[in-house]
């Protein structure tokens, strides 16, 4: 029997967790549970995870810096809950690198579709023969290359260290290269499903992977911005 995806909550609202783990465990998770900051960051980077769940306020540390101590260290995704709905908070959720956001009003079936959603970007591939047509091709634009077998971003020769959601928004715009991609089409990719547009979303995952790939908005290698319409992948160097 293969083993039940661990999953950690990190949430002070002690009815709360009792509510996702009772959900969640008959659906075939282990669930695991802290309700502190400083507990939520040992626990998470002193174990392995399948996932995530991670509320803003949280004693000790709030979840922004958990979020931030986490990523030093892991791409596990995380879904980040919020009792406020802002879109500030969201704005600073995704920036530091949570891969989804959802406000506690959910249900446990949006919940669910979330967690699965977030986690099977994360999901290793598929052995090669296992892939159809045999796997992807590799996707090379000058010294960035990608995997879709392996989902793995090497940047002249040295690892690209992304996020889930960074990785399929980066695929997504080198696949339509040359082409502009607006914030609905980039939404719709990188998602499973419907969501409530949100594209400030995008701006934010865009300035993450202009920080990674060593890019200027101004004067783009990669990927570049078309004023009221959306974003372009360019070839760097005519590549």
């Amino acid at each position: 029997m293969p083993s039940r995806p661990r999953l950690l909550v990190i949430d002070d609202d002690k009815k709360l967790c009792r509510l996702i783990a009772d959900y969640l465990g008959p659906m075939g998770y282990e669930i695991s549970i802290v309700h502190t900051g400083p507990d939520g960051v040992e626990k998470a980077t002193g174990e392995n995870w399948a996932a995530i769940i991670l509320d803003v306020m949280l004693p000790g540390l709030d979840g922004f810096e958990v979020l931030k101590r986490i990523r030093r260290s892991s791409n596990v995704p995380v879904l980040m809950l919020t009792s406020r709905g802002d879109e500030a908070d969201r704005i600073v959720g995704l920036e530091i690198g949570a891969d989804d956001y959802l406000p506690k009003t959910f249900s446990t079936r949006e919940l669910l579709a979330r967690l699965r959603a977030v986690m099977r970007r994360a999901a290793p591939p598929l052995p090669r023969e296992q892939s159809s047509a045999g796997g992807e091709s590799l996707i090379v634009a000058g010294p960035l290359h990608l995997d879709p077998n392996t989902r793995t971003a090497t940047l002249s020769d040295q690892p690209l260290p992304l996020t889930p959601v960074e990785y399929d928004l980066l695929v997504s715009l080198a696949k339509a290269k040359g082409r502009v991609k607006t914030r609905e089409q980039l939404l719709e990719e990188i998602r499973d499903r419907n969501y409530e547009v949100f594209d400030r979303s995008i701006d934010v995952h865009i300035s993450a992977l202009r920080k990674k790939l060593g890019d200027d908005a101004k004067e783009p290698r990669f990927i570049r911005t078309v004023r009221a319409a959306g974003y372009l992948f360019i070839n760097p160097e005519g590549a």
